[in-house]
């Protein structure tokens, strides 16, 4: 197989079909040409395989003899030549990846004018003004595309002519004006790059698509391709294409389409146009555009032919098309087709009018896998308006999506004080702990100079669907102010956060909060009942509230509830305090039995909540030193202002539980260890809660987790705690109960040994977020805001495996410990907890592994409906 195919070269396959071959442009340029016989300009399209071998390995032998053969079979075509002095040819040279990029790689048009065919093309066309403001407009573009000429300098010359003919419109520049124009264009090329601008077609053609290719790997475009998830391997095809030209007359101009609007999916066309100009005018905002509806006025025959063409392409299809066209003179030709880009709202209204529409006939399942998971963050989180540009005042992690505005403040006390007088307050501290909690509560977001995604402020916040931004190194923090460079925030000063893209502005932006439409409500119940019974879909929940608001996302049970987090009001963390600091026995037990009738009310109203549906309670888990305050703020205290008697225990305390590494301390089953009577008080008011629930008629279901096990004689002593809990607690019901006892997988250790722990468990949840920073060696809060970007910058890693699951490493351990789990008990049941949970490419991954459930936070609900259904789809399309 060679490099270069014609548009109507023949395939064995439909050319849409070819995507990985000829990119996405190039695919549905042979298929509007060969298929559906539409006004498209000849030529012929060079392949991703050229792209990726002259990435590696320099110029592909062979390449520049079959784009001569081509040239030469579009010239005879066409029936003119390029460079031809009397009648030359002109093409494009065109962009186009598997996936849609737009704006991000580079074109070139106008190619194969020089300064005597550019006197043949004016005697042909019979117009010099065209001509010239041709050559000029690909000088131009050439210069700063493949020849590195800053565009500023084209932009000042165009400026000045303009200036010169005293006109606003670059349209209305003279002939005279136009030709010292094209001059300076020449001279501001070769002093700017050294060389003079290149007379050889051919040598023109080579460079161009050298530029091309190179642009794939630009700054822009691999930004652009790690936020999508886009294979950096694939490499781009380039389209050479003959030229049409809409700034020939005002009988001509150019455009860009939508078969339907695609903000909000109502079936009109939609679109912009512009009289005698060309596509790079649209797109670059130089001119203002008129709506697409103005064709019916001007061009009367042409918009009837451009509506039956969008029509067409839609039907064919099967999707709303974005299309790119010109008018020369009067005809229509349609330069390239793709699916539209389009907001969350129009993916939904779009995805069920075309299961409606009887030539279109599009199914329920292939409905549901039009709609993305970012289609629905933005319908189920406020965005940032598009109508306004601002300077980005530093980027961090994008940890919890969604956009918030508010006064700067830094401590969790001053948030709620600004709340509580009526402001919008964002809370910005270096790291969040569990005393920022009821300053996080009430905050319209959270900012964090370190921390990644899945440290504290990034799994509260998108538990409360509270936009956040952590691991913004470049912030520092000093008293009241922070500052990013030479920019200072001073306390109660306003800035924007964008949760989804990690951004911070200075001052207030404009954001739009959307309700959910009914069509969401309609295409997820159709990718529940493509999901059935399959997988659940559970949630994150630690309250009641939590629990409610994912019950009305179509959540089927909790999947995680924290109960460290119910130790963290106001009310609560004195009665905790106690407990570390009792000295005896007697102490201790009054602390747990105050903690006791705190968790047993807390338990009793998430149980309401989910009357009917499991409720998954892991036992406490993080080191007890997570309930003390920080050591270093007491030393300054107690070096400036003095401690009190209570702060004094507190200090003591909180040294004598430090740890140098805690994280792999004395937390979850192993503080249970230590201090069994906790896990005992916890399990009786669940257990107690469970009964009340069932005297009062209700459906409690629980499943009780024990977190950190690594042995089966580890479990099995806690599993001996609980079960004597449950006894003491309800004896008289204990069979009426529905209670499972089960263990989180989330060490190396865990997963190997994953037989003999499923001997003594009734089910496994994996904690991925422990299990990926333990067999990563990451230390998650500290990788992910200073290394993770090199690392994925340089290719050493593919994604940030705490937000896309490692599935050769940490993937392996959840499949090993799913076989070797249910080898020993068939009836295992295996779920997903950590943030992977809520990753729609993570999910395709769980679903695979054939996990019972994925558990994600309320607001991830519906993308985790939505994702697991598609992924049933994938999987059951494979097997047909």
């Amino acid at each position: 197989m060679g490099y270069v195919f014609a548009f109507d070269h023949k395939h064995k396959k439909p050319p849409m079909s070819l995507k990985d071959l000829l990119g996405g442009k190039g695919a549905n340029l042979a298929e509007m040409t060969s298929v559906l016989a539409l006004p498209v300009p000849p030529g012929f399209t060079i392949s991703t395989k050229a792209c990726q071998d002259y990435l590696s390995s320099g110029w592909p032998e062979g390449l520049t003899g079959e784009i001569s053969r081509h040239c030469a079979l579009l010239e005879k075509t066409i029936g003119k030549r390029l460079g031809d002095l009397a009648e030359p040819l002109l093409v494009s040279v065109r962009s186009g990846a598997k996936y849609s990029m737009p704006g991000m790689m580079d074109s070139v048009l106008n190619l194969g004018l020089n300064d005597k065919s550019v006197e043949g093309l004016a005697s042909q066309t019979d117009d010099e003004r065209f001509a010239l403001d041709t050559y000029r407009r690909f000088i131009a573009m050439y210069g700063r595309i493949v020849m590195g000429v800053d565009a500023s300098h084209f932009e000042r010359l165009l400026d000045i002519a303009k200036d010169w003919d005293g006109v606003s419109n670059d349209a209305e520049i003279s002939v005279d004006t136009l030709r010292r124009l094209v001059r300076r264009s020449k001279e501001v090329v070769e002093s700017a790059s050294g060389l003079p601008f290149p007379q050889d077609p051919t040598e023109q053609l080579r460079g161009a698509v050298e530029a091309v290719f190179h642009s794939w790997d630009s700054p822009r475009a691999l930004v652009y391709r790690n936020r999508e998830g886009i294979d950096h391997n694939l490499g781009t095809a380039v389209n050479v294409q003959a030229m049409v030209f809409g700034n020939r007359d005002e009988q001509s101009g150019t455009g860009v389409g939508f078969t339907r609007n695609p903000s909000t999916g109502e079936a009109v066309a939609y679109g912009d146009v512009l009289i005698n100009a060309q596509g790079e005018d649209v797109v670059s905002g130089i001119r203002n555009t008129e709506p697409i509806a103005v064709l019916s006025e001007k061009f009367p025959l042409v918009h009837k032919e451009l509506i039956k063409t969008f029509r067409r392409l839609e039907c064919h299809y099967r999707d709303m098309c974005d299309v790119e066209f010109t008018i020369e003179q009067g005809k229509l030709w349609i330069l390239q087709t793709r699916a539209g880009k389009r907001t969350g709202l129009a993916a939904l209204r779009i995805a069920i009018d075309l299961t409606r529409d009887r030539a279109i006939k599009l199914t329920r399942s292939e409905a549901v896998q039009r709609i993305t998971p970012e289609h629905l963050d933005a319908l189920l989180h406020p965005q940032f308006g598009s109508d306004e540009s601002r300077t980005v005042l530093t980027t961090g992690l994008g940890a919890s999506p969604g956009a918030a505005v508010g006064q700067v403040y830094f401590s969790a006390e001053a948030v709620e004080d600004a709340v509580t007088r009526g402001e919008r307050a964002i809370l910005v501290r270096n790291e969040t702990s569990p005393e920022d909690i009821h300053g996080m509560a009430v905050a319209e977001g959270v900012l964090t100079a370190r921390g990644g995604l899945v440290s504290h402020a990034a799994v509260v916040a998108r538990g409360w669907g509270k936009p956040a931004v952590c691991g913004a190194e470049a912030l520092l923090i000093t008293g009241s102010s922070f500052s990013v460079g030479d920019v200072v925030v001073s306390e109660g000063e306003v800035i924007s956060l964008d949760g989804t893209t990690g951004e911070v502005f200075f001052g207030a932006r404009s954001f739009i909060v959307q309700e959910a439409p009914p069509e969401l409500a309609t295409i997820l119940s159709w990718a529940d009942k493509i999901r059935g019974k399959r997988v659940q879909i559970r949630a994150n929940a630690d309250t009641a509230a939590d629990a409610l608001r994912a019950r009305g996302f179509g959540a089927e049970g909790i999947g995680l509830c924290r109960t460290e987090h119910m130790f963290l009001g106001e009310d609560r963390l004195p009665i905790v305090r106690a407990m570390i600091l009792a000295e005896t026995a007697h102490e201790e037990t009054q602390a747990l039995e105050a903690l006791y009738d705190a968790q047993k009310a807390d338990f009793l109203e998430i149980l309401e909540a989910m009357n009917g549906l499991p409720v998954n309670v892991r036992l406490l888990d993080p080191p007890l030193h997570e309930f003390l305050p920080d050591i270093e703020e007491l030393i300054v205290k107690e070096a400036t202002v003095g401690l009190s008697r209570d702060e004094v225990n507190l200090l003591r305390a909180a040294r004598a539980w430090h740890e140098v590494n805690p994280m792999l301390g004395t937390r979850g089953v192993r503080l249970g260890v230590i201090k069994p009577g906790l896990y005992a008080m916890q399990v009786r008011a669940l257990v107690a809660a469970a009964r009340e629930r069932l005297m009062a008629k209700g459906k409690p279901i629980i499943e009780i987790m024990i977190p950190l096990t690594v042995s089966r004689e580890e479990l099995a002593l806690a599993r001996g705690w609980v079960e004597e809990a449950i006894v003491e607690a309800a004896t008289d019901v204990a069979s009426r109960l529905v209670i499972s006892i089960g263990t989180m997988i989330e060490t190396p250790r865990a997963a190997l040994m994953a037989d003999e722990l499923g001997e003594v468990a009734d089910f496994f949840s994996f904690g991925t977020n422990d299990l990926t920073q333990m067999t990563f060696g990451f230390s998650r809060d500290d990788i992910e805001g200073r290394i993770m970007g090199p690392y994925l910058g340089m290719a050493l890693l593919d994604d940030n495996p705490f937000e896309t699951i490692d599935v050769q490493g940490v993937g392996e351990l959840v499949r090993l410990a799913c076989d070797r789990g249910r080898s020993s008990n068939p009836d295992l049941k295996l779920g997903i907890c950590g943030e992977h949970g809520g990753d729609p490419t993570s999910i395709g991954f769980f679903v695979g592994a054939g996990l019972d459930y994925v558990s994600c936070s309320p607001f991830r609900v519906p993308i985790a409906r939505l994702s697991v259904a598609q992924c049933l789809i994938a999987e059951d399309n494979l097997i047909s």
